[in-house]
């Protein structure tokens, strides 16, 4: 199988905080050699700075600067790209898909009377997120003001929480735990707190209903999710997604040069892909399963009264829940970041693997999360009592009928 690209992100996050420490070291010697009565106490803090304890500590503060970046940053916007551009293309939305170019003061657009596709767009979400932090927070006069500015900063942090057990790759994750997917799971089911939050606290209508309806759906479709994981365990007998990935790297089939992998979809697990697929879209409270805050029957439901930057993590947010569910999903049936290997180069004695299991974990990712914008834009939301029904009528049944069934494989095979 491929190897990674970022063996160990401790270690190489060691040595970049040491490259850092060592700079800021060189200063403070530096200044203490200009001034000398200060050389004393800027030496002391300068070997302090160097000790191990203190470069752990500052590691893993890097650690996870570099994750929120990676996450945040990266993924976040591109994936909003990538939604805007393809549900552009799917109702053909002709004004997100013409560019800067197509201006008619454009210098190098040769004709103005025909707009252009050149160009990406994809700082028009860094755009909106600079307008969106222009704008002022306000908070209703009758609200619970601590509660409503508590509950974007719940969802927020709670939505983050999810990367710090969710490896990208067999060296590239914050924590390797080994009850990683439990861990994530529950950070998922946090999430539906601070929107029950936020609506009650606003004292709106809208919003109450908003939240309330958010709570009754995730509640309906929490429970299924966890029992299948349950199923799988019975078929990986860990909860650690490392171990959960490498069980799914041995071979299942080989048809000549062909070799299917022994993903967990195509086993009796396959119950349990299709209730985790199911569950885990209206975790995102994506179309169909978006009634906590459809904005065509409940004036944007519990996000009614919030505004600006408050706004933009809640909405932003989604679409990194979307991440991390599409992620989730990868590592539990489709391989994780497990791909063929090509071949591998060497700068001087540094292994660079071609295709990186990174790249592999990331194209599952992005194409699961193509899977559910393209849903999204598709198909109409359901109503509240379908929802419902849906959860408790059919998936708990469905979810209770893959751990049957994972306990008879695993006891027929001993």
């Amino acid at each position: 199988m491929s190897a990674p690209l970022v063996p160990s992100l401790f270690g190489a996050c060691y040595v970049l905080t040491g490259w850092i420490v060592w700079i800021v070291d060189w200063i403070l010697r530096a200044i203490g050699t200009v001034i000398p009565p200060i050389y004393a106490p800027l030496d002391a803090l300068a070997n302090w700075l160097a000790s191990s304890s203190v470069l752990t500590v500052l590691t893993w503060f890097v650690i996870a600067l570099v994750m929120v970046v990676w996450a945040s940053l990266i993924n976040l916007l591109t994936v909003m790209w990538v939604e805007r551009k393809f549900y552009s293309r799917l109702q053909d939305r002709y004004g997100i898909m013409i560019s800067i170019w197509s201006l008619p003061l454009w210098p190098f657009n040769r004709r103005k009377d025909v707009p252009t596709h050149k160009g990406w767009g994809y700082l028009q979400n860094v755009a909106d997120g600079m307008k969106l932090l222009q704008k002022e927070n306000l908070v209703p006069a009758s609200a619970d003001s601590m509660m409503f500015n508590i509950a974007p900063a719940w969802i927020a942090g709670t939505t983050l929480m999810l990367f710090a057990a969710l490896p990208w790759s067999s060296g590239f994750y914050v924590a390797n735990l080994d009850l990683g997917i439990l861990f994530i799971l529950a950070s998922f089911s946090l999430a539906p707190l601070g929107i029950l939050i936020a609506g009650w606290s606003a004292n709106n209508k809208y919003s109450l209903v908003g939240g309330l309806r958010s709570a009754a759906m995730l509640t309906a479709y929490e429970i299924p999710l966890i029992l299948v994981v349950i199923a799988l365990v019975f078929t990986t007998g860990s909860l650690d997604p490392k171990i959960v990935v490498s069980q799914q790297e041995r071979p299942l089939l080989t048809l000549g040069p062909l070799v299917i992998p022994a993903w967990n979809l195509f086993s009796v697990q396959v119950i349990g892909f299709v209730v985790f697929l199911v569950a885990i879209v209206a975790e995102m409270e994506r179309i169909p399963f978006d009634l906590p805050e459809a904005e065509a029957e409940l004036v944007e439901g519990w996000t009614t009264e919030l505004s600006g930057m408050r706004f933009g993590l809640v909405f932003g947010f989604k679409w990194l829940r979307m991440i991390a569910g599409s992620a989730l999903l990868s590592i539990l049936y489709l391989g994780g970041w497990s791909g063929p290997v090509f071949t591998t180069l060497y700068l001087g004695t540094v292994p660079i693997p071609i295709i990186p299991e990174e790249i592999w974990f990331m194209l599952r990712i992005y194409l699961l999360s193509v899977f559910f914008i393209w849903l999204s834009w598709s198909v109409p939301r359901v109503r509240i009592d379908q929802i419902l029904n849906i959860g408790w009528k059919r998936l708990i049944p469905l979810s209770l009928l893959a751990i049957v069934a994972a306990a008879a494989v695993r006891v027929v095979t001993g």
